[in-house]
């Protein structure tokens, strides 16, 4: 497995922590995302221990659940939710804590963005003291159930107003304007790249592919990432039905050979 490639639990979406072990014991598999959901059905300590057990690095933790921005009386609760996904982060070891936005709902944009900041603030602090770094991730525009923010520029602006990093969706972003330029003068504020396809034409969602099978220009995409100085990982989010038809384990292993392959042709 390439040092840069990592394996999301969202790929393997409704396999229990133990099958997940198991499939990545038996696959070679040595850097994972970790679902907080799982983690808390397994209990977060015991599951994290098990991770630490098998060795893996564990290069971000996603999982989180949207804020609602438009009613602050939700916001204690989900604060809470944070507070206790970044007590599993420093669990496992998790290197990133990766959210979405929340929906606007009625709200504008900069009213969502104002919101955001308010419903936050109280725990950045708790996670920069922590050592834990944050990632706010962008959503395809079909998502607007769990964010508000859909190009990565957008979301560069957001995440640098609030102190944290970004988490770079390329099956959101990959027919951006000047996506190039984005990278280059940005790249400093990414903490990790989601990496996936998609065949044009698919009018669905989450429906994504194994790298290599859609129409994505993914070769063009990392190498602009690569010039641009990114260092960090790429995370394999594979979701949707034809992840499930072809099964998680067949899926999961071409993604990984596919992306390795292509870091290695590129030099990184």
């Amino acid at each position: 497995m390439h040092p840069r490639v990592s394996l999301s639990a969202i790929s393997t979406f409704s396999w229990s922590l133990d099958e997940d072990l198991a499939f990545y014991e038996q696959a070679g598999v040595a850097a994972i995302g970790a679902s907080l959901a799982k983690l808390e059905a397994a209990g977060v300590e015991a599951g994290a221990q098990r991770l630490r057990d098998a060795g893996l690095r564990v290069t971000n933790l996603i999982g989180i659940g949207p804020f609602v921005l438009a009613d602050p009386y939700q916001w204690d609760r989900q604060r809470d939710r944070v507070r206790r996904a970044l007590d599993a982060a420093e669990a496992a070891g998790a290197e990133c804590l990766i959210l979405t936005t929340g929906p606007a709902g009625p709200l504008s944009w900069e009213d969502a963005a104002d919101a955001l900041a308010a419903a936050l603030d109280p725990v950045l602090d708790d996670a920069r003291a922590r050592g834990v770094p944050m990632g706010l991730e962008h959503t395809n525009s079909l998502r607007v159930d769990v964010g508000f923010v859909h190009t990565l520029r957008d979301v560069v602006d957001l995440a640098r107003r609030l102190g944290i990093g970004v988490c770079v969706e390329l099956n959101a972003c990959w027919a951006e304007r000047n996506l190039a330029a984005t990278f280059a003068d940005d790249v400093d504020a990414f903490r990790i790249v989601q990496i996936s396809d998609y065949a044009v034409g698919t009018l669905s969602t989450p429906n994504r592919l194994v790298p290599g099978d859609g129409d994505i220009p993914l070769r063009r995409l990392v190498g602009q990432l690569l010039d641009a100085g990114y260092g960090g990982v790429f995370d394999l989010e594979l979701i949707g039905p034809r992840i499930d038809e072809e099964g998680y384990a067949e899926a999961s292993s071409r993604a990984i050979g596919r992306v390795g392959e292509l870091l290695a042709s590129l030099g990184a």
